[in-house]
């Protein structure tokens, strides 16, 4: 790991992360820490759609599906 900043709508198939900060808030924010979107979390991209939206993702051993402009909200650490 070469411990770099990047947003998680950046990331490729099969590249892991950690999240470290979500730039947003209110219901969003809400949503995305409700779906297990927290601190220091371990986060895989799986796949992602034909047009590059939305993307899948692993975290917490479950798969989830959310749109390139939420997950440009998601600051992680690969």
């Amino acid at each position: 790991m070469n411990n770099k900043m990047i947003m998680l709508d950046t990331l490729s198939k099969g590249q892991k992360a950690k999240i470290k900060k979500i730039r947003t808030d209110g219901k969003l924010l809400r949503r995305l820490l409700d779906m297990g979107f927290v601190m220091n979390s371990e986060i895989e991209v799986i796949r992602e759609a034909p047009l590059f939206d939305p993307m899948e993702l692993k975290i917490h051993n479950y798969y989830i599906s959310i749109r390139k402009s939420e997950a440009s909200l998601i600051e992680v650490k690969i």
